[in-house]
Order: structure tokens, then C-alpha cells, then sequence
């Protein structure tokens, strides 16, 4: 699994700004670097139109007046607005060394957002807050430099109200939590735009967070057969087809083999789909359940609530083999259930799911990032919290950020086909942050290939060509 990007709270960032300095760097020469990368990307997206930049009195302030140098440098025409005089020392010579007048209000193409940037806890001056609304209204995009002003870096919550929406954000040095963070009662993840990073030479510390990168991937070595790739089995019940789309997503994710237990026959099951339709009494014991064979097992996909639900989760469980919990399962999921568990566990709740699980194991934090983390602590399990942010934590306390996915993805049985591809790479021999970090790039990536208003169905047929994509 490739490594991805570091993602830091602003604690680790502060450490490891202070890091460079202690190195030999200058909170003026941090400032310098970072105001001439992001002007690169500001020159970029104006095309030569005019460019108003907002300068705040922190050290985001002082990144606005070396790109308003920078800018006008290369010949753009700049405007510069400073509601506050600067506070730091940096952002003073900054000011200065920008030498123009500045102005009280602007309107034009291009506006440049520095006025508060990652270190922000509280809301905006109303007036500071007001004067931000009235310039994104009065150009036509926005660029926010560090993160939108009136963000949170580390819960991704909007501290005001009504914040504008941007066509690009700037990340200084390092991804915050809020650049991958889409609170649900405000979305301002979705409001950034598009992201890029501007590299300072930070340094992360050890354990930090990652956003989910691209996997490296091989094909079957030379003389591979089905089961040295990884038999997968698939657990249904009551509605076949969830069972049925989550195995033909499995199908391809690299597992050789993929076999579903269901009670009940689905006209939609593929040919090359081996189905068990024996009774769980059948199943387990000395049967199909005791295949030593079995690499992985997925349990949840159309699997119903009920007690014959109930006992074909913990016949599951039971096995102690590498297993993925989705859907009904973590819904029915208990403490008891785990109890003697050692092979590797993975969870991939919704929202909903996620507060159920909470509830049955008795997790609490104020934050969802807490919640997820303590979630994985209790449960022994690597968690994937889906969602337009979702997260992957694991027992250790690692922490993965999943790069932002299609929204098309919002239709029926797609969670099923996430939940087949991460058990086919639990089943292939990835361990199981590894399964959950590939799994959700593959999906990720077959929901960017797949179009718009696609189906699972679609979603599963563009599953190849993501895969292509990382060998």
C-alpha cells in the first residue's frame, strides 16, 4: 500500500513548523515559501484577471501580502484589503515588504481569502464575517489559503454561518483534518473546491494521519491458482441480492475465489458466482463454514435482523477467521460476540450504524474522530466510517482520511460493493488497514469511472479498469 500524504491537527502542525525553525528556518522564511507556492497556484487560476487579496493580522495575513508581491511581480493587477493591523512580527514585514496602499473594498474576478487561517478557534467578528460575504459575492471565484476562514482545522466545523463556497483551497505545508472533514450539519468540505498542496518540507510526526493513497497492485504471480489468490466467503440471508452484488464486487478485487452461503436463491446471481444454499445447520460444524481454506469471510449484505440472523452472525464470528462486518451485521453486532476473537476485524458503518455501534459499545467523544477511534480500540476491529468523509481507524490508533468520492455513489448497493471489494483484499492477503485503505480507493475510483447516475450494478463493471489503474 502506497503511503499517503500526511494529515495533522494543528497541534502537530505547530510542532512541526517548530521543528523547521529549530532546524534553521524563520517564521519569515516559512512565510516566504509558503506565499510564493500558493501564488503560483492564485496566478494560475486568474489567467490574468484582477486578484483582490484579504489579509488578516496572523501569519495567514502575512502569506497574503507576499502573494499580492508576488502576484504583482509578474504583472497581475493586485488589491489588497487589511480590515486589521498585523500582530506578528512576520506578518509586519510582510505588509511592508508588499510596500502598496491598500484599499477598503474591491470587487473583481479573482479574491484571495487570508484573513484567518488554520489557528482560528471562535467565530468571526460579524463585521469581519460580513466584509469576507460581501467580497465573495462581489468576484467571481475564491481562493482560500490554508483553509476557508471561519473553519475549524481540526473538526472541519463551520464557525460562522452562511461562509463562502471556493474554487480552490490552499493547504500550507501539511492536509488539516478539515480539508477531508464534511461535518453534517455544515458542509464546508464540500465548499473548498479543489485542493492542492503547497509544500513547506514539514516533516510529520511518527503515527500521523494519511489521506488514502492510490495502492500498488500485482497481477497473479505465474503459476497462481484460485485458492493461493484467497477464497472469500460470503455470508447472506433473508435478501439475496445485497449478498449476490456484494460477491460479484468481490469477484473483482483479487480474491481467486468467491462463494456465497444464502438461504435463498437470487435470480441475479452470476453463473460463475458458486452459491451454497444450505441450511446454517449445514453450513457450519463440519461443513462449508469449516473449510480451512477460507481466508476471509463477509458477513452483513442482505443478512435481515431476525434470530436466524442473529445466529448465522455469530456462527461467523465463531470461525475466528479474518472478517468483514457490514450492514445487518453491525447492526446485530454485541461485545459477546467478539469474545475469543484473534483473526483480524473490520466494521464499515454509516452514520447510523456508526451511533448503533457506539451505543453497544458503550463509546463516547464529542467528536466523530474520537468516536471512530474509540470504536476501533473497543471493538479490537479496523473501523471504516462511511460517508462523504469517510474515515479508517484502527486498533493502534492509526488514522486515514478517504479522499472525497463521487457523490453519485448515494444510491442503493454501493455500501455492498465497498464491502466486497475490502473482504476480497482481506481474502487476497492484505492485513486489514491495508484491505480497508485499497478497498476504498478501488470503489473511489470505479465511482469516477462509472459516470453519473450509475447504478451497483454500473459501479461493479467499472471495477476493472480501477483496478488496471493501480497495477
Amino acid at each position: 500500500m502506497a503511503a499517503g500524504e500526511p494529515v495533522l491537527s494543528v497541534a502537530q502542525m505547530r510542532a512541526a513548523e517548530q521543528a523547521l525553525i529549530d532546524g534553521g528556518e524563520s517564521v519569515a522564511s516559512l512565510m516566504e515559501r509558503a506565499g510564493a507556492g500558493a501564488a503560483q497556484w492564485v496566478w494560475r487560476l486568474a489567467d490574468g484577471r484582477p486578484v483582490t487579496v484579504l489579509c488578516g493580522p496572523g501569519n495567514n495575513g502575512g502569506d497574503g501580502f507576499v502573494i499580492a508581491r508576488e502576484l504583482q511581480a509578474r504583472g497581475a493587477e493586485v488589491r489588497v484589503i487589511a480590515p486589521l493591523e498585523p500582530r506578528t512580527e512576520a506578518a509586519a514585514a510582510a505588509r511592508h515588504s508588499w510596500g502598496g496602499a491598500l484599499v477598503e473594498d474591491a470587487a473583481g474576478e479573482v479574491l484571495v481569502d487570508c484573513l484567518f487561517g488554520s489557528g482560528l478557534t471562535r467565530p468571526l467578528a460579524s463585521e469581519h464575517a460580513a466584509l469576507l460575504a460581501r467580497l465573495a459575492a462581489a468576484h467571481a471565484a475564491a481562493i482560500a489559503v490554508d483553509l476557508p476562514s471561519g473553519v475549524d482545522a481540526d473538526s472541519g466545523a463551520a464557525l460562522n454561518p452562511g461562509l463562502p463556497e471556493y474554487r480552490l483551497t490552499l493547504a500550507l505545508g501539511a492536509w488539516k483534518r478539515a480539508h477531508w472533514l464534511v461535518p453534517g450539519d455544515a458542509p464546508t468540505g464540500a465548499r473548498m473546491g479543489e485542493r492542492r498542496l503547497v509544500d513547506l518540507g514539514i516533516a510529520p510526526p511518527a503515527g500521523a494521519a494519511r489521506l488514502i493513497a492510490r495502492p500498488h497492485l500485482a497481477p497473479p504471480a505465474f503459476d497462481a491458482h484460485k485458492y493461493t489468490r484467497g477464497l472469500l466467503a460470503v455470508v447472506g440471508g433473508a435478501m439475496p441480492g445485497a449478498g449476490v452484488l456484494a460477491a460479484r464486487a468481490a469477484m473483482h478485487g483479487g480474491a481467486g475465489y468467491v462463494k456465497l452461503f444464502a438461504p435463498h436463491k437470487s435470480p441475479a446471481t452470476p453463473d460463475e458466482l458458486v452459491v451454497d444454499n444450505a441450511p446454517l445447520a449445514e453450513v457450519t460444524g463440519e461443513g462449508a463454514l469449516a473449510d480451512e481454506r477460507i481466508d476471509a469471510l463477509l458477513v452483513g449484505p442482505g443478512l435481515g435482523r431476525d434470530e436466524a440472523a442473529a445466529k448465522r452472525l455469530r456462527a461467523v464470528l465463531a470461525r475466528d477467521r479474518p472478517c468483514v462486518l457490514d450492514a445487518d451485521a453491525l447492526v446485530l453486532l454485541a461485545p459477546a460476540m467478539l469474545a475469543g476473537r484473534t483473526a483480524p476485524l473490520l466494521l464499515t458503518p454509516h452514520a447510523g450504524e456508526l451511533a448503533q455501534l457506539c451505543r453497544a459499545f458503550e463509546v463516547e467523544g464529542e467528536e466523530r474522530i474520537d468516536r471512530v477511534l474509540a470504536l476501533a480500540r473497543a471493538t479490537g476491529a479496523v473501523v471504516v466510517a462511511k460517508g462523504p468523509d469517510t474515515l479508517v481507524a484502527a486498533p493502534d490508533g492509526a488514522l486515514r482520511f478517504a479522499p472525497p468520492a463521487p457523490s453519485w455513489l448515494s444510491t442503493a448497493g454501493t455500501g455492498d460493493v465497498l464491502a466486497g471489494m475490502v473482504a476480497s483484499r482481506l481474502a487476497s492477503g492484505s492485513d486489514a488497514l491495508g484491505a480497508a485503505e485499497e478497498g476504498l480507493w478501488l470503489h473511489g475510483e470505479a465511482a469516477r469511472r462509472a459516470g453519473v447516475a450509475f447504478t451497483a450494478a454500473d459501479l461493479i463493471c467499472a471495477l476493472p479498469a480501477a483496478y488496471a489503474a493501480c497495477l
